[in-house]
């Protein structure tokens, strides 16, 4: 509950920052072409893993992927009222674990920075309640790796990549501020190797990624200069 708590505040914070100001609230805009979101972000793995001895499958050897709850932020861009891009990023490090006959075993850990590409489609624009749709890929980098077998062996994750499915909802609660739920599920596979043991695996992460936290909508022409208003945009159709 603490974890949960601590990133919470955090996530809470990252959106405070990234938006400025709080006076500054007033230059938010339901149809601004830009939102800045800070959210609390479970990080979801459904692993499915082969593990092998020099090549040779172990029967009933498996390996699942800790799950955690990290800050995260996402941007999008909107193009206009319904078409947007978003770029989703954290941190965050899991556990690696031995299931079946490898029940228990602490296989290693490692960091990853996991950032997702999607293009939305936005309803609803004028409403208070505001859900969207997405579909793009993710790409994982796995960094930090650390082998937990022993003295002599060490731990390592191919980077994954793949793709990316997206529900989410927001919420207006009035001066370009909003509520923010989202969900997405990515399909991904990699490839893990311990060495000093012979032991690889082949991996499907599979993770899904569940966030709420606030956002911040608002013009890039207040901060760039020239025009930036998806409804301005609407109006030269």
């Amino acid at each position: 509950m603490k974890k949960i708590l601590s990133t919470l505040a955090a996530g809470l914070a990252i959106s405070v920052l990234l938006a400025g100001d709080p006076q500054e609230a007033k230059a938010g805009d339901k149809h601004g072409d830009f939102m800045i979101r800070g959210v609390v972000t479970g990080v979801l793995p459904d692993a499915d893993a082969t593990v092998k001895l020099n090549g040779t499958r172990i029967p009933g050897a498996g390996a699942d992927v800790s799950d955690e709850v990290v800050p995260a932020t996402t941007l999008t861009y909107f193009f206009n009222d319904h078409w947007a891009v978003e770029l989703f990023c954290c941190f965050a490090k899991h556990e690696v674990e031995g299931t079946g006959v490898l029940n228990g075993v602490k296989l290693g850990d490692t960091w990853i920075f996991p950032p997702a590409l999607t293009a939305q489609y936005h309803f609803n624009p004028d409403g208070t309640f505001k859900p969207y749709v997405g579909a793009g890929v993710q790409y994982i980098h796995f960094f930090d790796e650390s082998s937990k077998l022993g003295p002599g062996t060490s731990f390592a994750l191919d980077d994954g990549f793949g793709f990316t499915l997206q529900g989410g909802l927001d919420i207006a609660v009035g001066e370009g501020w909003y509520i923010n739920a989202d969900v997405k599920k990515t399909w991904l596979g990699m490839n893990g190797r311990f060495g000093g043991t012979g032991i690889t695996a082949d991996v499907d992460l599979d993770p899904l990624i569940v966030s709420a936290g606030f956002g911040y909508r608002f013009n890039l022409s207040d901060l760039l200069g020239g025009h930036g208003t998806t409804a301005a945009y609407e109006e030269l159709k």
